[in-house]
């Protein structure tokens, strides 16, 4: 029997090469970008003794005026808030000095009487209080101010030009620069002639 020549291929060079897949490429490419990338490491900046000391320096001098400017700012708010501390009592008592001036004028009437004397007194006393407490009247005289006036009323004139103050109803109080209550006036308006003349001469 005759042995055949050739030789029996080995089993590696039996197997036959698979050809990759797209899902294998795939996650080849996953693998490759998913590999860390290694940063640069930045050296921290170095500053030098004088540049340090400056920069120090310059913080401590911030915070300083910041702490300064806040203490200003306090004890300005508390300045305010001394200063109108009253002015809350003092607009509550008001309409009570509305009433003992109505009550003095009152007893004008007889200047000699006891009871004139006595409650001019007390007006003289109560007009010292409240100017030692920063509260004077508001001044109603003149041409009218919303900042400072309430109108009440008009009352034709010939005499005054409108919008001009004729009477004042109720005095007004100032505490310091800040209005405590409007002084009611009456105020001046045009004639109802004259405002019928200007139509016409406009028409």
């Amino acid at each position: 029997m005759q042995e055949p020549n050739d030789e029996i291929p080995a089993e590696e060079e039996i197997l036959e090469e698979v050809p990759a897949t797209e899902e294998s490429a795939e996650n080849a490419e996953v693998t490759e970008d998913s590999a860390p990338v290694e940063e640069e490491a930045t050296e921290p900046e170095v500053l030098s003794p004088e540049m340090e000391a400056a920069k120090w320096k310059e913080a401590a001098i911030r915070s300083a005026a910041d702490l300064d400017n806040y203490r200003k700012r306090m004890a300005r708010e508390r300045a305010d808030d001394l200063r109108y501390a009253r002015g809350g009592l003092i607009e509550e008592l008001l309409p009570v000095f509305d009433n003992f001036a109505m009550g003095l004028q009152m007893a004008e009437q007889d200047q000699d009487s006891m009871i004139y004397k006595g409650m001019a007194m007390v007006k003289g006393q109560l007009d010292d209080f409240l100017g030692s407490q920063g509260v004077k009247e508001v001044e109603a005289t003149g041409v009218f101010d919303p900042n400072l006036h309430e109108a009440i009323a008009e009352e034709e004139s010939t005499d005054f030009e409108p919008g001009t103050i004729l009477f004042v109803q109720r005095k007004g109080y100032q505490l310091h620069d800040r209005l405590l209550r409007a002084a009611a006036v009456t105020v001046a308006k045009a004639p109802e002639a004259d405002k019928e003349s200007e139509t016409e001469a406009a028409e």
